[in-house]
């Protein structure tokens, strides 16, 4: 039984406006603009929404979560503000990491959806961190490329094919730009199932923000019949 479900994505921006330009368009959703600056993207249910919040601090470090697309070309985000970082090719794959306007990290697939899109997380555990959310999402873990159970397929409500977890050696040192939301109507269970409280509610926040094991933030919201 699953703990909690997905709710939506959220990204950390030093220019919500402009960032929301960029991923608007690429991910096929509406953008609104709220009073405090966020600027939240809309798709066609609930679960395909990205908030945007504009915070002072630059990016430090690569992100541990991006986007995994696949695109005939990659040609229309370089028009749209992005650049290209880096070229990677395997004997199975061939990818291009970009960077949006903000700094943050994507990777293009050439393909018309040969490949999965994807939610990927970098984890010193990844094979754990995998089962570990695959128990709380109720989702199947399945094999990566390299045979190892390191994906999670059939996701409730996930926007995107599948997640990923990546293998990684460094450790997380600042707080994830990007991270996601859960609808709990538990977070004890949560906490009980190895999850840590960085934040509980209080006078400014409705909901709990944890992490996971590996230390990605997410946030946990009560479901809307049950929020106060």
């Amino acid at each position: 039984m699953a703990l909690a479900r997905w709710k939506d994505l959220c990204v950390d921006a030093g220019d919500a406006a402009r960032t929301a330009r960029f991923w608007g368009p690429v991910l096929g959703l509406g953008a609104e603009t709220q009073d405090d600056g966020d600027v939240v993207l809309r798709g066609d249910r609930p679960e395909r929404t990205v908030w945007i919040t504009p915070v002072p601090e630059t990016k430090s470090a690569k992100n541990r979560v991006h986007l995994d697309l696949v695109l005939p070309s990659y040609a229309p985000l370089i028009e749209a503000g992005a650049h290209v970082l880096e070229d990677h090719e395997t004997s199975r794959y061939r990818w291009t990491v970009l960077g949006d306007p903000d700094g943050n990290e994507l990777c293009v697939f050439p393909g018309d959806r040969d490949e999965p899109t994807a939610l990927v997380v970098d984890a010193q555990d990844e094979v754990g961190a995998a089962a570990w959310w695959a128990e709380v999402l109720d989702a199947r873990p399945t094999e990566g490329p390299d045979g190892r159970l390191r994906w999670l397929a059939d996701v409730p409500g996930l926007p995107w094919d599948v997640w990923k977890f990546v293998a990684v050696r460094d450790r997380k040192a600042v707080k994830n730009r990007w991270h996601w939301d859960v609808v709990c109507p538990d977070a004890d269970a949560l906490v009980a199932h190895g999850a840590t409280v960085l934040r509980e509610p209080d006078d400014e926040v409705d909901w709990h923000v944890l992490s996971d094991p590996e230390g990605n933030e997410f946030c946990a919201f009560l479901p809307a019949d049950r929020a106060t």
